[in-house]
């Protein structure tokens, strides 16, 4: 059986781009040689592909490889050697299925997903929908509170809006959720430009480091929690994982901690109780399904520390996916090694894909039959 070419795309204009080369790195190398054929394509940070490229030697623009494009035809399947004029034909094998592996703006939240519809070819993951949802934290929020799942204060605002009036703001803040409190940006990964409040100057600081990464912004309240986290797998019989808690070394699971810190503790599976688990996981599958997932998605919670409660924090539909990343160990755990993770997303986008192609996408209307006067 002649083995799948799988492109692994990563990298991409996002602030967490260099999470997305880890991640990849991981994916490529646990691929198992005998079923798939990995290609690296490497997005850099001006947003350019290239093919060949090094993981040892990615440096922005000084990435070697060759610069290639994904045309928009669905009979094409192969990508084109960027160059002048117009027309060439591929000199690069097909692929049979592409592996988004991005963190964040322009890759996880819709963008890529939509090249990859136009030009028809498999895909692991989310949609454009379910990874647009994904991302913007705003309207993640507003689909699981239509789902009746329950979600933590917060407050949304634009950058424009607050920065018209920043003091009503703030007083809205203090009057609706209080102190402590995180504010961020809508579309934001790896707690990148998350920051707590205990304070007004805090708060005003905090503010202005978010809006300088997005033009939405939101603020939620902070509550006394244990972090737990699930992997979710599949399609439409999406399937949770055991539950994971986080243990922060720091006041809360900063970008720092999730990568540079080793003070930071996974406790798989978390230390809870069998029908606290079970809600948990129940509640994961619904989260899933609310924001239109498909393939894999993370789903962090908290666990108030006072009621017991559980409350929904938020998704992730490209979680980290390094060997010592939360969602690949709770699979470890339940039972599906890190190779056969790789090996059911794969076929999984495959059944999305193939299902897909059942949908009707023209009809005959012999409208332009009747002249161009109709």
């Amino acid at each position: 059986m002649s083995r799948l070419r799988i492109g692994v795309l990563f990298g991409g204009r996002s602030t967490e781009h260099e999470v997305s080369i880890l991640s990849a790195q991981s994916i490529i190398g646990a691929m198992d040689p005998q079923r798939f054929e990995p290609v690296p394509l490497y997005i850099d940070k001006n947003g350019r592909w290239l093919v060949g490229a090094s993981f040892t030697r990615l440096v922005g623009e000084d990435a070697p490889g060759k610069y290639v494009y994904l045309p928009p035809d669905p009979t094409q399947h192969s990508l084109v050697p960027a160059q002048d004029g117009i027309g060439q034909p591929p000199s690069l094998p097909p692929l049979d299925v592409i592996f988004p592996v991005f963190h964040g703006l322009n890759g996880e939240d819709g963008t890529i997903q939509g090249v990859l519809e136009l030009a028809n070819i498999p895909y692991v993951g989310a949609g454009v929908l379910g990874s647009a949802l994904g991302l913007d934290k705003i309207y993640m929020k507003r689909a699981f509170a239509a789902a009746g799942l329950p979600i933590v204060d917060y407050l949304p605002i634009t950058r424009r809006q607050y920065e018209q009036d920043p003091p009503a703001f703030i007083a809205l803040v203090e009057e609706r959720l209080g102190y402590p409190c995180f504010s961020k940006f809508a579309n934001s990964g790896s707690s990148v430009g998350t920051t707590k409040a205990h304070n007004r100057s805090e708060l005003v600081a905090g503010l202005r480091l978010a809006a300088s990464f997005d033009r939405k912004l939101l603020v939620e309240r902070a509550v006394e929690a244990r972090e737990l986290e699930v992997s979710v797998l599949g399609n439409d019989e999406p399937q949770a994982s055991v539950v994971g808690e986080v243990v922060p070394a720091h006041e809360f699971y900063d970008y720092e901690a999730k990568y540079l810190d080793e003070g930071s503790r996974l406790l798989i599976p978390a230390p809870i109780d069998a029908g606290v688990a079970e809600e948990v996981r129940t509640l994961a599958v619904r989260a899933f399904q609310a924001v239109d997932v498909a393939g894999m998605a993370r789903v962090d919670f908290f666990m108030q520390r006072t009621t017991g409660h559980i409350l929904l924090n938020e998704l992730n539909t490209i979680p980290g996916f390094t060997r010592i990343s939360m969602y690949p160990k709770l699979w470890e755990a339940s039972g599906l090694s890190y190779p056969s993770l790789i090996e059911r997303l794969v076929e999984l986008a495959i059944e999305r894909f193939n299902d897909k192609q059942r949908s009707q996408t023209a009809i005959d209307t012999r409208l332009l039959d009747r002249g161009t006067d109709a």
